[in-house]
């Protein structure tokens, strides 16, 4: 094959994936910014909805553990107390 006989197939393979891209799911369902930045919004909100219900079981079990500590008297009195906050405002 000469240099252009190359150049000319490469750029064929060329047109093919991006005419494959172009026809992806995710191109055809995100094709103008309003639904892309929708899309992107929601998936934020989830990934902050998950962070913060995943911190408060990994905080409260933590606390939890930290209250069943009674041979350490500061931090199982510190644990007591905060726990009883949380009891009050609930």
């Amino acid at each position: 094959m000469s240099e252009e006989e190359d150049m000319k197939h490469s750029m064929e393979r060329l047109t093919q994936e991006l005419e494959r891209l172009n026809t992806h799911r995710f191109v055809t369902l995100h094709n103008t910014p309003w639904k892309l930045l929708g899309f992107q919004l929601l998936r934020g909100m989830a990934f902050g909805l998950g962070s913060v219900i995943g911190a408060t079981l990994l905080v409260s079990l933590l606390v939890w553990w930290v209250a069943q500590i009674e041979f350490i008297p500061v931090i199982g009195d510190w644990a007591r107390q905060l726990i009883e906050q949380i009891e009050t405002k609930n």
